[in-house]
């Protein structure tokens, strides 16, 4: 069975191309191809993402870089394809990407793809809309069915994917699972009594910890995005031996439910860097390890309550926070304080936003045939 992943949730576009096959509960995957398009640059005058700016570019970038999707896979063969009058309707809101894939489709042959799998939701709206649209198109064009996904279970997909000789290979994990799914938008404790079955027992009651991580970075004033400057800064402040003067607080951690807060931490760094008046490249420093150091002990306290709860046996960490070096290690050092719990966490070039985890997750879970597709920014996982 070969797919075709489309996956423009915010900002940035990925598409793949995989085949797989099951054996028993385990799925073998291999990738054909892995196209990225990332808008960070873009975006980094308004120090986010801006929702309307996203969907222009990826309308104007999703045309060429699915040819070259298809090239990678050696699929891009010369000749023609039925382009339906009712495609017109589907990309009226896009004309531009109208025009590009009327012309794309005039000069290839149907691929050998049996099924497109497409992001569903959560996201930004407008930039869902915009893969969604193409998935469509392409769908009507070639008579391919639709396939939509959870962009969070793609997350849960990519943790569980393990790399071989030959791809990649999915099996369950031991049960019952935790999955701590930490990303711009999201920070949730999510709990799989069966394999692929979800019940939330925790997330964010306000910012998200990549949310809070970039909003820190902003008021130490870095660019956008901050992340992965504040976790720099962290490490070397680590890496110096730097004394540490601020004390920030850890919200929530020892509340008695699996929820997060981190809109006050993001408030007492403000109120702090408002005290010191202009950091030094030092005092930066301070301040993003002792950020980055409450963030990890709320994290790794709430988890650890969960696993003794629930008795887990299988902890999965995943999103773009998952690429933090910090917060990996700790997570990990967590699970090995337990001889029965193991640790599933992606690769770092997996944890962002890709083609390739929708794609993972259309395949394990054989995900159902959808002709409306419609776009839901807040669509949840359980």
């Amino acid at each position: 069975m070969r797919i075709l992943a489309i996956e423009t949730s915010f900002d940035e576009a990925g598409l793949a191309i995989v085949e797989y096959s099951q054996e028993s509960d385990s799925t073998n995957i291999e990738v054909l191809s892995d196209t990225l398009f990332s808008q960070a640059e873009a975006h980094v005058e308004y120090g986010g993402v801006y929702p309307s700016l996203a969907k222009q570019v990826h309308a104007k970038n999703l045309t060429s870089l699915f040819a070259q999707t298809l090239k990678d896979a050696d699929l891009h063969k010369e000749g023609s394809s039925n382009f339906p009058e009712e495609i017109k309707e589907i990309l009226k809101r896009e004309p531009e990407m109208f025009e590009e894939l009327k012309k794309l489709l005039s000069e290839i042959q149907k691929p050998e793809i049996d099924r497109i799998a497409i992001t569903k939701g959560p996201g930004l709206e407008p930039a869902l809309w915009v893969g969604i649209s193409f998935a469509k198109a392409l769908s009507l064009a070639w008579d391919i069915p639709l396939s939509p996904v959870n962009h969070m279970e793609g997350h849960v997909a990519a943790a569980l994917a393990k790399k071989t000789e030959e791809g990649f290979l999915v099996t369950p994990p031991n049960s019952p699972s935790l999955a701590l799914l930490i990303s711009g938008a999201h920070t949730e404790l999510v709990l799989m009594k069966e394999y692929l079955q979800y019940e939330r027992i925790g997330s964010t009651r306000d910012d998200a910890v990549g949310e809070s991580f970039d909003k820190t970075a902003r008021l130490l004033g870095l660019p956008y995005p901050g992340g992965p400057k504040i976790s720099k800064l962290a490490s070397l402040a680590r890496e110096e031996g730097l004394d540490n003067p601020y004390t920030l607080p850890r919200p929530m951690i020892n509340s008695d439910d699996y929820d997060f807060s981190l809109s006050g931490l993001k408030t007492a760094v403000r109120n702090l860097v408002e005290e010191i008046g202009e950091p030094t490249e030092e005092q930066k420093k301070q301040i993003a390890r002792e950020f980055e150091d409450s963030v990890t002990e709320v994290l790794i306290s709430k988890t650890k309550k969960a696993i003794e709860e629930y008795g887990i046996r299988s902890l999965i960490v995943s999103g773009g926070v998952a690429a933090n070096s910090y917060i990996k290690e700790k997570l990990n050092a967590l699970t090995k304080e337990y001889e029965n719990v193991d640790f599933y966490i992606p690769t770092p070039d997996l944890s962002t936003d890709n083609g390739r985890m929708i794609a993972f997750a259309s395949a394990i879970k054989d995900s159902p045939i959808e002709e409306n597709v419609v776009a839901e920014g807040n669509l949840k996982l359980y």
